[in-house]
């Protein structure tokens, strides 16, 4: 859906004490979750704003964050 926000703690928000714990604690999760909520921001914009990107490269950028959060899950489930 256009527009829908996917950040990690719209994505989790059962897991919200254990991703702030994580995010303030542990660097390269910190990074993971930073590097998601970007791509998520950017991918957002360019569909609100109906900007021009080939399709390909907007199913690249959605894979992508697929994967990061995909990433991140592991990481909380490893960690809870």
């Amino acid at each position: 859906m256009l527009g829908e926000t996917h950040d990690i703690l719209h994505e989790f928000p059962n897991l919200e004490e254990t991703i702030n714990t994580l995010h303030d604690k542990d660097p390269q999760f910190a990074s993971l979750m930073e590097e998601h909520d970007t791509l998520d921001s950017e991918i957002r914009n360019l569909e609100e704003l109906n900007q021009p990107i080939d399709d390909f490269d907007m199913e690249e950028m959605k894979k992508t964050r697929a994967l990061l959060k995909d990433q991140i899950y592991q990481y909380l489930r490893q960690n809870s």
